[in-house]
């Protein structure tokens, strides 16, 4: 079936009927249904986005934080630093893509362990075990290293943020699609009430006293550093749904143009309505508000959109190899960071570097892109014998 050409959606409830019908309606509607892929066939743009996410997260940004006194490149200096408060900048979108594309992968994952006769049951021991897992693993990470005489409970690490809306999530795809978007729209709109409804002395979205941080205070007896809450994990939610919504659609028989056209409709969408809901509700990543929510889903969705037209439609893919290597084995590069090893490399390294100090501030870039190779290698050496880590 030929692609449509020039198509235009009129409507909202349209474009969302568009995305419905590629959204399975339920787990068992789903499992009767003969598999829309072979078995094993994997989109390589997939792998290459989250190698890209990773490889980024790595390097802790290129070293590009070290031009911030410059008068010319300052201003991507701040691209790669989280925004102080309000608003949205480069490595802001780091979080919130690599939880995109845990929802991505999810509809691949949960039909090829259907199709081996899992049952709803057994996947939900699956999904329960591996956020359970992951949220070990992101308070193992938290605490490694620590000198304080006990161990201090974390629920904002990108990791155990995942592992909450991972279940969340879960639950809500066994839904009819548009029970999945009131659910999505509920989530985002109680969480934004019950910010408006207990402001703080600050008011409602302040750094300090916000119903996030009370909550926080109230239950753990402490308040996270860089004034996070673990009630974003609710917008992460969301983020995570938004994967899961496009992963279907590129799981799908649909042609490839028709994708194209959701996936670029769908950033739109997510761009419009965040930004116009930023004058009522303030683009804030420390909170994961909903204007938040849907900029960073916009940027997140376009960026997959062009992987796959690059990559899978346009079959240009020699290019991407470096970082599919990478995406393959996304959960042990993040924890070559996460332990410390980056830091051990870099330090080793300097040795015979001395950091390019003949650069002056700018040897922070080379320094950084040395590292993230020797990582890369590693990547490297595990792929050419197909070891991957995964929960």
């Amino acid at each position: 079936m030929a692609a449509p050409r020039g198509r235009v959606y009129t409507t909202a409830q349209e474009f969302m009927a568009t995305i419905a019908s590629t959204v399975p309606a339920s787990a068992p509607a789903a499992a009767e249904q003969p598999a829309t892929r072979k078995a094993g066939v994997r989109l390589t743009s997939l792998d290459a986005y989250r190698g890209l996410i990773m490889i980024t997260l790595a390097s802790t940004g290129f070293g590009l934080a070290s031009l911030g006194k410059s008068e010319h490149w300052a201003w991507l200096a701040n691209q790669v630093e989280h925004t102080a408060w309000e608003g949205c900048t480069f490595w802001d979108l780091i979080q919130p893509a690599f939880t995109f594309m845990v929802g991505v992968a999810m509809p691949f994952a949960f039909a090829r362990r259907m199709a081996q006769g899992a049952t709803t049951p057994a996947l939900f021991r699956h999904v329960a075990w591996r956020a359970f897992m992951l949220a070990v693993l992101s308070n193992l990470y938290s605490n490694w290293g620590t000198t304080k005489p006990h161990l201090t409970l974390q629920l904002i690490n990108v990791l155990s943020q995942i592992a909450l809306g991972y279940v969340l999530c879960f639950f809500i795809t066994r839904m009819r699609f548009s029970r999945q978007v009131a659910a999505a729209a509920a989530m985002l709109a109680g969480q934004w009430a019950l910010f408006a409804l207990f402001p703080g002395p600050e008011g409602a979205f302040s750094r300090e006293g916000n119903i996030g941080a009370v909550i926080d205070l109230k239950l753990l007896g402490y308040n996270y550093s860089g004034y996070y809450t673990t009630i974003n994990f609710i917008g992460n939610a969301v983020t995570i749904l938004f994967g899961c919504w496009a992963g279907a659609l590129l799981r799908s028989e649909k042609p490839q143009q028709y994708k194209l056209k959701v996936l670029l409709g769908f950033a739109a969408g997510c761009f419009a309505l965040g930004l116009g809901l930023e004058p009522l509700n303030p683009m804030v990543k420390r909170l994961w508000t909903a204007s938040f929510t849907f900029f960073s889903g916009g940027w997140v969705i376009l960026m997959l959109a062009v992987f796959y037209w690059v990559i899978d439609v346009k079959q240009v893919k020699r290019w991407s190899f470096p970082l599919v290597v990478v995406g393959m084995n996304s959960l042990f590069i993040y924890s070559l960071g996460q332990i410390g090893i980056r830091g051990w490399l870099d330090r080793g390294l300097r040795g015979f570097t001395g950091n390019f100090s003949f650069l002056g501030e700018a040897g922070a870039i080379p320094q950084h892109i040395l590292v993230v190779a020797v990582m890369w290698y590693v990547c490297y050496w595990l792929y050419q014998r197909k070891i991957f880590f995964k929960l």
